[in-house]
C-alpha cells in the first residue's frame, strides 16, 4: 500500500489493505535461532518487507506453517485467518491475513 504524507511524500508500505484482510509481503529467513518478527526492511529494489525468522528448517512447509503460527500469535489472530498465498519455496512470501482491514493494519503499524 502506497502511503502519501502531508508533503507529498510517497513511501511504500510492507502490506496492502484487501476487501476481506490484509495482504503482508514478508522476507523469511527459516533455520533461524528463534521464532520472531524483526523490523520493516528495504531491498535493493526499494520494495519493503517484513522480516521474520522461524528455527523450522525450509522442508515440506515446514517453515511456512511456522511463519503462519508465528504471524497469528504476533498480531493476536486466529492461526486459521493467515495462509501463505505465495512464495511458497522462497523467501519473499505473501501472506494473506483475513477479517478485518483497518484493524489488522493498525496492529502492522507497530513494526513501521
Amino acid at each position: 500500500m502506497d502511503n502519501i504524507a502531508a508533503d507529498g511524500a510517497v513511501s511504500i508500505s510492507f502490506y496492502r489493505l484487501e476487501k476481506e484482510g490484509v495482504t503482508l509481503f514478508v522476507r523469511l529467513t527459516p533455520k533461524a535461532a528463534k521464532d520472531a518478527v524483526e523490523a520493516v526492511v528495504k531491498s535493493a529494489d526499494e520494495r519493503c518487507y517484513l522480516s521474520a525468522r522461524v528455527r523450522a528448517v525450509p522442508e515440506k512447509g515446514l517453515a511456512n506453517k511456522a511463519l503462519e503460527k508465528l504471524m497469528a500469535k504476533t498480531l493476536q489472530v486466529p492461526a486459521s485467518t493467515v495462509s501463505v498465498d505465495a512464495g511458497a519455496t522462497s523467501r519473499v512470501k505473501q501472506i494473506f491475513i483475513s477479517g478485518d482491514p483497518a484493524e489488522i493494519a493498525r496492529r502492522l503499524d507497530q513494526f513501521s
